[in-house]
């Protein structure tokens, strides 16, 4: 299914999530120029011009985009460096709970004052031009880091990788490129190979590229744009390999050396490989600083919403001594990528609580995780952005799912021998669940 209408929704969302001065100010920007969505660098390059140009002051950067995995690797990547002693700037999205969560400042999420502050500067500089939401936040991202001294900084693509808002910057430290698959295909095209072109569009001449094991015809279209642009390339699988050995540890190996490694600290078997790619990235791109690293810090890597046990007041709405897991995946691949995890669950009941998106593919996201539920609720709540109708992913799930209809209404239906619930679907789902546990913590 497809959105009819990318705005939908999102004068809500901004109501709610946004709060605040941050929220008066991109509500402001929205109401002047509704999309949600409108890939070009045409607008964001004016007004950066405006604002002196800061993305040419950044510290080095490292460019993550892909489909799956891009915000685990970012925080991969990020706890080996810090690991280091280094100063890393990080933007990703989307946020959970805070906006303020996109941008991380030498090692601290930044204040909401001074992310309002910057936004209001970056409003002003941009007078009536129109400008996306996504697009003010990534300026703002930019002065805040060029600003701020550190030794790395570390971008999540938004959306695609050619046209989005963080392709402005020219010359990376490394491009990263995770595991890609179908999402958002009304914006990006319908083929595995139309979309991998769009990401692919983030390499830059001269500059490492890292890759994910990809399809062999998405790999083909990395190859070929790394060799038009005279770009190193290291592809997992072939120049970088990684195995999970029986004591739960990881052996990588790379042309630089192999390494021995405990099982990282985020759950689940895909983490596995955003890990290695996270270290093939460093010893890639800037080995002769990393020859001495603590690679094992990926025991020390959290990253919210991936794979997460739950603690807070959710539990007080199921039997005790149940458990409550949450996991914003929320494509085919992410659900797929559950699998190895579900498998692992099979010595209880398991309740897959549902939520997702209108633009994302229902059908094969749900379809491979029936086999290993006991039940399924759809669910959707009230501030859910651009959120499905409960009735259609029931329609979606072959009716096997019922109506939650919300997560805490559905979790009130539930009953029986200990358990264990996974909440899944959505990264805005996941923001709300974790908005409902009131246990989110400002990291």
């Amino acid at each position: 299914m497809t959105p009819s209408n990318p705005t939908q929704g999102q004068p809500a969302r901004l109501a709610s999530e946004y709060s605040g001065a941050v929220g008066k100010i991109l509500a402001r920007v929205q109401a002047a120029y509704p999309k949600y969505i409108d890939l070009s660098l045409d607008r964001l390059t004016t007004l950066l011009h405006r604002l002196g140009n800061p993305e040419r002051s950044l510290p080095p950067v490292i460019h993550v985009g892909g489909t799956n995995g891009k915000g685990s690797t970012c925080a991969f990547i990020r706890t080996l460096a810090e690991a280091r002693q280094w100063r890393v700037h990080v933007m990703t999205s989307p946020h959970l709970v805070s906006v303020t969560e996109r941008f991380r400042l030498a090692g601290a999420l930044v204040q909401e004052d001074v992310l309002a502050a910057t936004l209001e500067e970056v409003e002003a500089v941009n007078g009536d031009a129109p400008i996306t939401v996504f697009e003010i936040l990534t300026a703002a991202g930019f002065l805040l880091f060029a600003r701020e001294p550190a030794d790395l900084a570390i971008i999540e693509v938004g959306l695609g990788g050619r046209l989005d808002a963080t392709n402005v910057v020219s010359a990376p430290l490394a491009s990263v490129i995770t595991p890609i698959g179908l999402d958002h295909q009304s914006f990006l095209g319908d083929s595995i190979t139309e979309i991998a072109r769009e990401k692919a569009g983030i390499i830059k001449p001269h500059c490492p590229v890292i890759s994910a094991a990809q399809d062999a015809a998405v790999t083909q279209i990395i190859e070929a744009a790394a060799t038009t642009l005279g770009a190193p390339l290291w592809v997992m699988g072939r120049d970088v390999t990684y195995r999970v050995l029986p004591d739960g540890g990881m052996a990588y190996s790379d042309p630089h050396g192999d390494l021995t490694l405990p099982a990282p600290g985020l759950i689940g078997q895909h983490q596995y490989g955003n890990a290695a790619l996270a270290i093939a990235t460093l010893r890639g791109a800037v080995n002769d600083r990393m020859q001495n690293a603590d690679w094992a810090a990926i025991t020390q890597t959290q990253w919210p919403g991936r794979l997460q046990k739950l603690g807070g007041s959710l539990l007080s709405h199921v039997p005790p001594g149940w458990d409550i897991w949450l996991d914003g995946g929320h494509n085919p691949h992410a659900g797929h990528a559950l699998l190895p995890t579900l498998r692992n669950w099979q010595d209880r009941p398991l309740h897959l609580l549902i939520g997702m998106k209108s633009s994302k593919d229902i059908e094969g996201f749900i379809r491979p995780l029936l086999p290993y539920a006991t039940s399924v609720l759809a669910v959707m709540e009230p501030d859910q952005y651009d959120a499905i109708s409960v009735a259609d992913i029931v329609a979606a799930s072959g009716h096997v799912a019922i109506p939650g209809p919300d997560i805490v209404s559905a979790l009130k239906k539930l009953s029986g021998e200990t358990g264990r619930v996974l909440i899944c679907g959505s990264l805005y789902l996941a923001g709300a669940a974790l908005r409902r546990d009131n246990v989110f913590e400002r990291a």
